[in-house]
């Protein structure tokens, strides 16, 4: 089942850091619907992100594992519900490295919108430039879900 727009509306709501209309949002999502479209969004989203950020010739293991940690330090909240061995496997996982099929889908789910999250914070993108990188993950999610 392809991600709906919204699904797509309601991520990048997130993404975009309105909190309370996302909450709204999320509320209305079909529940049923959205374990298949709005989870493929959130990988796909993820993968993406990862993609830009890690993607290239030199990145190191070392470079995750620190990132992982600045993610958990900017808030006791996040440092808290952030496991960061998981979130570090998650990572090298969308990059092509490691398993993660030990991890229940509550764990992967919920360390991907937390990384991603960060990952789109450091970006600073702007409107035009998080609706591009809302399009690309719609497309990726829509190709595994087809």
């Amino acid at each position: 089942m392809a991600a709906s727009a919204d699904e797509v509306a309601t991520l990048r709501t997130y993404l975009a850091g309105d909190y309370d209309e996302y909450q709204r949002m999320h509320g209305r999502l079909d529940p049923v619907a959205a374990r298949t479209g709005y989870t493929a969004l959130i990988a796909a989203a993820f993968f993406e992100a990862v993609d830009r950020r890690f993607a290239k010739p030199g990145t190191t293991a070392a470079d995750i594992i620190q990132y992982v940690g600045d993610v958990r330090a900017r808030s006791a909240r996040i440092g808290d519900a952030l496991d960061p061995r998981a979130a570090e496997r998650v990572v090298r996982h969308a990059l092509g490295d490691g398993s993660i099929a030990d991890l229940n889908d509550e764990t992967v789910i919920g360390t991907q919108i937390v990384m991603l999250s960060a990952l789109i914070a450091d970006e600073q993108l702007d409107d035009a430039g998080l609706d591009a990188f809302m399009a690309a993950a719609r497309k990726l999610a829509d190709q595994w879900t087809a």
